[in-house]
C-alpha cells in the first residue's frame, strides 16, 4: 500500500507541475527516478497515463481520469491516518507556506519558532514572493493572502484583519503643506504599488461617498519592500496596511496622514486549495497564526488604533 501510495503522490505531482524534473527538484530525488515511478504505475493499471515529447506532458483519456480519482483516493487515506492514531494528535510533514515578503518577515516568521515547539514533528518551507502563487501547481499547503480571494478553486478562512494608512517620514513633510484632503495628494510625491492597480488607483472613504486618486510621484515599485524603504528614505507618501509600519509609527518616526478618511479595514485570510481533506498540519498553522494575530493590534484593530503625531 506504501509503494502505491507515493506512486500516486509522485503522478499527482507531475501532473501538476507539468514537468518530471520540478517533482524530482522538490523531492531531492531525480529525473530518471521520477519517470521510472510513473513508468511503474502504468504497468501496473495496464495503460499509459501521459503521451511525452521533448517539450511537452500531455495526459491521456485514462490518464485524465485516472488523475481525478488519484487525488480522491489520496485524500481518503491522508484523511484515514488523520482521524486516528498519533498523527490526530500530532500534526507532521513539511508545510508548504506562501507568504508576502514583507508580511512574513515581519508578522509571520517571528511567530514560527513558538510554532515550532508546539509541532515538533512539522517542518516549513518559506515560499516568499509578493506574487500570488498557483497553490495546485506549486503544491502550496497554506498561503495568507490580504484582501477578498474570489478565486473558486481556493478556501479562505479569515484570520486577521488590518488597516490601510497614508503614512510620511518627517524629513518628507518638512517645509510641504500638509494633506487635509485626498485631492491635496495631488500636489504630493506619492510611491504607487505597482504590482496591482489598486497600487496605482488610491481609494479613501468620505461622508460624501468614496474617493478615488491616482497616485502619481518619481517613485515607483512593484515592491513591497520598496514601498517601505522609499517611504523610511523620505521620498514620498505610502499607502499601506498599518503592519508595515507599526514600530515606526509609535516612535514617530513616520506620521499617519489623513485617519478621516481612511478605507475600510481588509481581510487576511488563511487560503488553501479546496479539497474534502485539510491535512492536521495546515489546520495546525491557521489556528496558530490566527491566535497569534488576535493579539497584534494591526492585525486586528478593535484592539487599539495607532497614534497620530499632525
Amino acid at each position: 500500500m506504501t509503494d502505491t501510495v507515493a506512486l500516486f503522490q509522485a503522478f499527482i505531482r507531475v501532473v501538476e507541475a507539468g514537468s518530471f524534473t520540478r517533482v524530482a527538484e522538490e523531492q531531492n530525488s531525480s529525473q530518471p527516478t521520477v519517470s521510472r515511478q510513473v513508468a511503474t504505475l502504468e504497468d501496473h493499471l495496464g495503460t499509459r497515463l501521459f503521451t511525452r515529447t521533448t517539450r511537452k506532458l500531455t495526459l491521456t483519456d485514462d490518464g485524465r481520469s485516472f488523475y481525478e480519482r488519484a487525488k480522491l483516493a489520496l485524500e481518503a487515506v491522508a484523511e484515514a491516518e488523520g482521524a486516528v492514531g498519533r498523527r490526530r494528535a500530532r500534526p507532521s510533514g513539511t508545510l508548504q507556506l506562501a507568504l508576502p515578503v514583507v508580511f512574513g518577515r515581519l508578522r509571520v516568521i517571528p511567530h514560527l519558532k513558538g510554532f515550532l515547539a508546539r509541532y515538533p514533528d512539522v517542518s516549513v518551507d518559506l515560499v516568499m514572493s509578493d506574487g500570488f502563487s498557483d497553490l495546485v501547481e506549486d503544491g502550496i499547503d497554506l498561503a495568507i493572502r490580504s484582501g477578498v480571494v474570489t478565486d473558486p478553486n481556493l478556501i479562505a478562512r479569515k484570520i486577521g484583519v488590518t488597516r490601510r494608512i497614508l503614512v510620511a517620514s518627517p524629513s518628507y513633510l518638512r517645509g510641504k503643506t500638509l494633506p487635509t484632503h485626498p485631492n491635496d495628494l495631488i500636489g504630493h510625491d506619492c510611491i504607487p504599488y505597482t504590482r496591482f492597480t489598486g497600487g496605482v488607483t488610491w481609494r479613501f472613504e468620505s461622508p460624501d461617498g468614496p474617493i478615488a486618486i491616482e497616485a502619481t510621484g518619481p517613485v515607483r515599485t512593484q515592491s513591497s519592500e520598496g514601498i517601505r524603504e522609499a517611504v523610511m528614505s523620505g521620498l514620498g507618501i505610502g499607502f499601506v496596511p498599518i503592519w508595515h509600519f507599526r514600530d515606526e509609527i509609535e516612535t514617530g518616526r513616520l506620521i499617519v496622514l489623513l485617519e478621516a478618511f481612511e478605507p475600510k479595514p481588509v481581510p487576511i485570510s488563511a487560503v488553501y486549495p479546496s479539497r474534502r481533506f485539510v491535512p492536521q498540519k495546515t489546520r495546525a498553522m491557521i489556528d496558530y497564526l490566527e491566535t497569534q494575530f488576535a493579539m497584534d493590534p494591526t492585525l486586528n484593530p478593535k484592539r487599539v488604533r495607532a497614534p497620530s503625531s499632525w
